[in-house]
């Protein structure tokens, strides 16, 4: 077969009754033309990388294009000799154009939900929190909602970014720090997956700066939290939260065989405590209010929840509560906040108003540092039962005036020297 040259094409004959017809250059081996019988031709090259054959459609045949051609059609030989497969790379970057980070997010929390990939079974609760920065819920949208669309490998720092930024201002430091953190995971297993590259989210500025959170609560922005809760278990939870400063799943997973009536007392147990120490909860009036309108199920210990373990529902319910104090503040928004902040505003608020001295404070939230810690906690083994009471009463008392709107006439406790 002679060297291609202009106006080759219209030369070339399809036989009767052929769909087309194919001719090689000489001059360059593989380098072809493929002529169709309805009178249109396109130029192609043909290869091997190893034992695999290749074909590649480089253009239509139009005048002047030759040149071009076999330029395109001699780099695609030169690199299938140093064993470089174009029709492979082009379709790897085709396939990669159309994958987004929405369409991985599912793939990704499957395999963390179940442990595949290399990559650790997550628990439970972990899995939510990532669910809910990754894919979001019906209450609560994907934080990273904006970059869903985005092909994976086309999404860089700055794009992350401005995600983050956005979410530190609309939702709060924590949660841009955390929401960072669970695409910064992902990211890791679509590099194990070699869907991408790189990690756009490493790098990033933390906002929070792995410092101690700093939101306490106004009594204001408490009696609004107070006010949107329903007298559902979440609402339960949170209202305890308010009175008794302790921590989220202390509540959460409250048991009916931890609480003594007859003492007005939550009792638990060190392996219910962050710090292992068993922890006596004086009720008030308010709390055994709310404690007695918990139904009670039959065979089961737990408060709240359903099922073999206590409440679990906390993003979906923190995202209906938000949106409740929202419509009692008439279209207000209350500042970002998080259930932790109801413990450091309970601590905050009762020190500030003279309802408990320090040591107590410690003593009612089970914190072993401060006044009890070193050797202080060690030897130091008063439980401070009448002054946690007193305190946690006096409190009690303080918040139902609040959420009543009278005047509180509670008194601060004096203090000893």
């Amino acid at each position: 077969m002679p060297k291609f040259t202009e106006g080759f094409a219209d030369k070339l004959m399809v036989p009767p009754g052929a769909r087309d017809v194919q001719a090689f250059d000489d001059e360059l081996p593989g380098f072809g033309i493929r002529k169709f019988a309805k009178g249109h031709a396109s130029y192609f090259v043909k290869f091997n990388v190893g034992p695999q054959q290749r074909r590649k459609t480089l253009g239509k045949v139009v005048r002047g294009n030759l040149k071009a051609m076999r330029l395109e059609a001699s780099v695609i030989l030169a690199k299938a000799r140093l064993g470089v497969d174009t029709v492979a790379v082009a379709r790897a970057a085709a396939v990669k154009t159309t994958v987004t980070l929405g369409t991985l997010v599912p793939l990704y929390l499957a395999a963390r939900a179940a442990g595949d990939d290399g990559f650790r079974k997550l628990r439970d609760k972990s899995l939510l929190e990532v669910t809910r920065y990754l894919a979001g819920t019906k209450q609560t949208p994907a934080a990273w909602k904006p970059l869903h669309g985005f092909p994976i490998d086309g999404i860089g720092h700055g794009d992350v970014q401005s995600v983050v930024d956005d979410l530190a201002r609309s939702r709060g430091k924590v949660v841009a720090d955390s929401a960072r953190a669970a695409l910064s995971s992902f990211f890791a297993w679509t590099i194990a997956k070699r869907y991408a590259n790189t990690n756009p989210a490493m790098n990033i500025r933390a906002w929070a700066r792995g410092g101690a959170r700093e939101r306490v609560l106004t009594e204001a922005e408490l009696v609004r939290i107070w006010k949107a809760c329903l007298d559902d278990d979440y609402g339960r939870i949170v209202r305890l939260l308010i009175l008794c400063g302790q921590r989220r799943a202390e509540i959460g997973d409250l048991a009916w065989s931890e609480i003594d009536l007859n003492k007005r007392q939550i009792e638990l147990p060190g392996l219910r405590t962050k710090n292992n120490h068993p922890h006596i909860i004086p009720l008030c009036e308010e709390a055994l209010a709310i404690l007695e309108t918990v139904p009670r199920s039959e065979g089961r210990d737990l408060l709240f929840g359903s099922g073999a373990r206590g409440f679990s529902a906390w993003s979906d319910a923190k995202a209906d509560l938000d949106l409740r104090i929202t419509a009692v503040g008439h279209g207000k928004q209350l500042p970002a906040w998080v259930l932790h902040d109801l413990r450091r505003s309970f601590v905050t608020h009762v020190s500030e108003r003279g309802l408990a001295q320090p040591h107590v404070v410690e003593a009612i939230v089970n914190h072993v540092s401060g006044h009890k810690g070193g050797v202080a906690g060690v030897y130091n083994r008063a439980a401070y039962a009448t002054e946690k009471r007193q305190s946690l009463e006096l409190w009690g008392a303080h918040v139902s005036a609040l959420v009543e709107g009278h005047t509180s006439k509670v008194v601060p406790l004096r203090r000893t020297k």
